[in-house]
């Protein structure tokens, strides 16, 4: 029995998606995405992920504004969207383990949304958290002296862009997961206000 061909359209319409979906995942400019795996985490009981309470070591202070972590062009993207509205229903801002959540979004559409937690989080369970990722399919790479995870996929059946990006260096993780909204230089604007 012969094998069937592929119809010429389905072929071009997947082309076209993992084409899509690659230009998304392309990391901001100076910086390289790898695939081998990150560090090698200290033996522990189990793959914690839960932030550490305190900070350890050199770690930079977790900042309490969510709005001065980033830059004038990075806001501008962002204005007239709501942030830490209450309506949301989920604790924002500082938080009493020393994180900062910070949410963007609009109450009344609950399709685009950035939300950010910055935590206190040590060697050995950051690069459990990161590693997990790559198995998973993110692209890991290490700019400004830090571990860089991220993805991107498209929703349900409407097609809207969402993803997650990771940020590690010295104790603090960077978590930003959104749905379509992504900001232009986001991360790397946080990783330059807490590192300077």
């Amino acid at each position: 029995m012969a094998p069937r061909r592929a119809a010429p359209a389905w072929a071009a319409a997947s082309a076209l998606l993992i084409a899509a979906t690659l230009a998304a995942c392309v990391p901001e400019p100076g910086e390289s995405p790898g695939s081998g795996a990150i560090g090698t985490a200290e033996a522990s009981p189990s793959a914690a992920s839960t932030p550490s309470p305190a900070a350890t070591g050199d770690a930079a202070a977790i900042p309490t504004d969510c709005r001065a972590i980033l830059t004038p062009g990075v806001l501008d993207e962002l204005a007239g969207i709501p942030l830490n509205d209450p309506a949301a229903g989920i604790p924002t801002g500082a938080q009493p383990d020393g994180s900062l959540a910070c949410l963007w979004r609009d109450p009344s559409v609950d399709t685009t949304n950035l939300l950010t937690t910055i935590a206190y989080m040590s060697r050995g369970p950051a690069l459990d958290v990161l590693n997990s990722l790559l198995a998973q399919g993110y692209a890991c790479y290490t700019p400004d002296g830090g571990t860089r995870c991220e993805k991107t996929w498209f929703s349900e059946p409407d097609l809207l862009p969402q993803g997650r990006t990771l940020f590690w260096r010295d104790d603090i993780m960077i978590d930003t997961t959104f749905s379509n909204l992504a900001p232009s230089g986001y991360t790397a604007a946080i990783v330059a206000s807490l590192y300077g």
